[in-house]
């Protein structure tokens, strides 16, 4: 929980010229506590969440469980889950901007007894569930689109989906073959999905390996299909391990500025693919080790560019687009055609916001490509507003640019609340 210091609303300037030193405790991961309240729904058992993450997505999610008649019980580190009954008439949840939530439900809620609609806001219904949809009702849910085909809103039918096989193109979002795993674990028969594109497969071993702690059966049979068996998924407790996608902020900072920073709460077998920055941090010249359960990071004397295929991480896209413009050479991220459908098209915001600063920034159809002009030279000076486009990973990357070149502020620095809403006071206490 954190105190609303901690998310300013009014703009925020960045501290520059400074080392970033000291512990992070980084907060509990977003993407298994959406899996965890998914599961918790599919379950139907009562169940304890020790440690989930409490922020903007995470809280929606919570409110849709109370919608589908669970009791919500909110502790000091720990949420109670409590089913109840089947909700009466159309259930309408509303998901913000939450497109893992979104996704997951359009898929649960196929194997939930009741009438369901969801929403959220403008630009939820610009970020496609088209795919998913068409590969469920070849499972026989029925799915009806409210507004434009492909996007919410959208009115299911609980209780439609059977076992079979299916096609799905999960080359946009690998969220699309999550929700239908884990919905599948409560078809009355076996499902098979047939996967020929699939992109970003590490969240997908993160929800298999969720689904494993809740007793589910998911398998992986060949290279391009997924066979999911019916289970009976317990309740009882789970705990939500520190988030990886977080941790890169600060270590990234570590690493731009020469600093040492020790993370605290991070699991070392975990199956979080954005962990995999941490290595691209080390052939870009920082240092990186465990200390018992302590993950250390140091800067070393000069950032080096590299070229990176970053589809299996795109949510860290904008962190080493904020690294490249201070590294020496030139650094290419590609096969990321997928960041344009996130909270904000990722690639046009980095880009945008990076020339605004002073950058140099080529923009592709799947790709950024970014001379390290600012290696060994002195950044501009002057004041500019940054525009995160109401997305927290913009914001949070923009904010690390800001640490070595002076005068960045960011506008609505509010948007950090939906993954890390501890994200400015962290900051400060690094750069203090």
């Amino acid at each position: 929980m954190t105190d609303s210091s901690s998310k300013p609303s009014e703009p925020f300037a960045v501290p520059s010229g400074r080392r970033a030193h000291g512990r992070v405790r980084v907060p509990p991961s977003k993407s298994l506590t959406h899996r965890y309240f998914n599961l918790a729904l599919l379950s139907g058992s009562p169940l304890v969440i020790e440690r989930p993450l409490f922020a903007e997505d995470t809280r929606l999610f919570l409110a849709a469980l109370g919608r589908a008649g669970f009791q919500v019980e909110e502790g000091e580190d720990e949420v109670s889950l409590t089913p109840g009954g089947t909700p009466a008439g159309e259930v309408e949840i509303f998901c913000g901007n939450a497109g893992t939530m979104l996704r997951f439900l359009v898929a649960t809620l196929t194997v939930i007894p009741g009438l369901w609609r969801l929403d959220g806001v403008p630009r939820l219904r610009e970020r496609p569930v088209g795919p998913l949809v068409d590969a469920l009702r070849r499972l026989g849910a029925r799915i009806e689109y409210l507004g434009q085909d492909g996007y919410v809103p959208l009115r299911i039918e609980g209780g439609s989906l059977r076992g079979g096989t299916t096609t799905l193109d999960a080359g946009e979002s690998s969220q699309y073959l999550s929700a239908i795993l884990m919905a599948a674990l409560r078809a009355p028969g076996e499902v098979v999905v047939e996967v020929p594109s699939l992109t970003s497969r590490p969240y997908v071993d993160v929800t298999i390996g969720a689904a494993v702690a809740f007793d589910g059966h998911i398998e992986r049979v060949g290279p391009r299909a997924y066979r999911v068996r019916p289970s009976t998924l317990r309740g009882g407790r789970a705990r939500v391990e520190g988030d990886f996608s977080a941790a890169c902020y600060p270590a990234a900072a570590a690493a731009l500025t020469g600093g040492d920073v020790s993370l605290e709460g991070l699991a070392s077998d975990s199956r979080q693919g954005d962990r995999e920055l941490f290595d691209l941090l080390v052939e870009m010249g920082a240092e990186v080790e465990w200390k018992g359960e302590i993950l250390r990071v140091r800067g070393g004397t000069e950032l080096r560019g590299v070229k990176a295929d970053l589809s299996g991480m795109p949510d860290q896209v904008p962190t080493l687009a904020a690294l490249a413009v201070f590294a020496q050479g030139e650094t290419l991220i590609h096969n990321v055609a997928h960041l344009r459908i996130k909270e904000s098209d990722r690639l046009e915001a980095m880009a945008t916001e990076l020339k605004k600063l002073g950058a140099d920034v080529r923009e592709g159809r799947d790709s950024l490509w970014i001379p390290g002009l600012w290696s060994g030279g002195e950044p501009p000076a002057e004041t500019v507003h940054v525009d995160p486009r109401g997305d927290h990973r913009i914001a949070m990357s923009l904010a690390l640019v800001g640490l070595r070149r002076p005068g960045v502020v960011i506008d609505h620095p509010e948007v950090v609340g939906k993954s890390y809403p501890g994200f400015w006071r962290d900051l400060v206490k690094m750069m203090s």
